[in-house]
């Protein structure tokens, strides 16, 4: 070969890896011309979904703050007593002699519960009669010794005046006559003692025959015939418990927040789990007008008329007390209330805005709480707002819309 074509073979070769060169060069360029504008493309799409979102409003579901007037209702526990409750105890000590009525018997007032025999009894009456009157025999011996102690006097005055009877016969006429009148004063005196022990037995045994106090129930009974009763209140055992059923009592404790305005007169509902459907209306009758110094409660008391019976004594019940209002108060959902760090809130819905408000509770109804202050009636309040919700943020309330967020 010469060295003509030599030196062309090798130009030719050279020329061949150039364009080679500058092919791969722009392949290169190429991708990354391609990369660059997909990130780019991929950067500008983030941006606007970003941007989207912001522009995008959460929707909220709202509730309106309602203003209740009228009653506050205050439902509280209670167990009903009776109006009127006695243990029946014997007066007169002895063995029963008959029984008239058992548990459950419904007696009237002064009807006869019990007989009581006591032979020992009668023996005493009638030695206190047989003494009164031997001591009113007793009586009638000294007014006529006075009376002649008296006509005594009378005639020797003169005489001891005169001079036809010595002086000593005088003083002996006088002191006989005054001892005669202290005699009659103590003989009187005797008697009436006497007289009064006699009613004392008497009344005894008036007390033989056991009485109702009052119109109501047996509901208790410990004795039987032949039985032997005392006496005595402090040691022996009452015979009877009578209850006064017509009218039911019970006592409910208001709390300090609900106390004011309870007054004698406002009406009360009382309910029983086992008469669903029959309330029984009552009245407030009395109140302690002072506060529980350990519970900050208010003792009431609500008096039932209960003419047919069907309340007996130591029901548990519920009592709804009719309370008048002092003050509007402002209805909120359980659901819209907020507890964070800030305390108790709620988030009211301004011109489209969230604006968070502090509240204070008064009550907690469960499904509903009374606010006593933070909001007014006719607020719009976001219910279940969410975690993230601060204050100023724009929101959609659109209750036709509204969905939970």
């Amino acid at each position: 070969m010469s060295d003509i074509e030599h030196s062309e073979g090798a130009a030719s070769t050279g020329r061949t890896g150039i364009v080679l060169m500058g092919a791969v060069l722009a392949l290169f360029a190429g991708t990354l011309g391609v990369g660059a504008w997909q990130h780019h493309a991929q950067r500008a799409e983030t941006l606007a979904s970003a941007e989207q979102r912001r522009a995008q409003l959460p929707r909220v579901r709202t509730a309106t703050v309602q203003a209740r007037t009228g009653d506050l209702v205050v439902t509280l526990p209670a167990t009903t007593s009776a109006f009127a409750v006695a243990n029946v105890f014997a007066r007169a000590s002895g063995y029963v002699e008959t029984r008239a009525v058992d548990i459950g018997d419904r007696v009237k007032a002064g009807q006869v519960l019990a007989t009581i025999v006591a032979p020992e009894l009668d023996h005493q009456i009638a030695q206190a009669e047989a003494t009164l009157a031997q001591l009113e025999a007793a009586l009638r011996q000294a007014e006529a010794n006075q009376t002649l102690a008296s006509v005594t006097w009378r005639r020797d005055g003169p005489l001891v005046k005169e001079g036809w009877l010595p002086r000593q016969q005088g003083t002996v006429d006088v002191q006989t006559l005054r001892a005669n009148d202290a005699a009659v004063g103590v003989a009187r005196a005797n008697v009436e003692a006497q007289r009064a022990q006699l009613k004392v037995l008497q009344q005894q045994k008036l007390y033989q025959r056991v009485a109702a106090p009052f119109d109501g129930v047996i509901t208790q009974r410990n004795i039987d015939i032949g039985s032997l009763v005392q006496a005595d209140a402090v040691t022996g055992t009452f015979m009877f418990t009578v209850q006064q059923s017509n009218v039911i009592r019970t006592q409910i404790y208001v709390p300090q927040d609900t106390a004011v305005g309870v007054v004698p007169g406002i009406d009360a509902v009382v309910h029983v789990p086992e008469f669903l459907q029959r309330p029984f209306a009552g009245k407030v009758t009395r109140i302690a007008d002072a506060l529980q110094p350990g519970t900050r409660t208010l003792l009431v008391e609500i008096d039932i008329a209960n003419p047919d019976g069907a309340l007996v004594p130591g029901t548990y019940c519920t009592v709804d007390i009719h309370i008048p209002r002092q003050l509007p108060s402002l209805l909120v959902p359980a659901g819209a209330v907020i507890f964070n760090q800030g305390g108790l809130q709620v988030a009211v819905v301004e011109n489209g805005t969230a604006r968070l408000r502090r509240i204070v509770i008064a009550r907690d109804l469960g499904t509903e709480v009374e606010v006593r202050d933070g909001v007014k009636a006719g607020d719009s309040v976001i219910l279940n707002p969410a975690v993230d919700l601060g204050d100023g943020d724009r929101v959609d309330a659109n209750p036709a819309q509204a969905r939970p967020t």
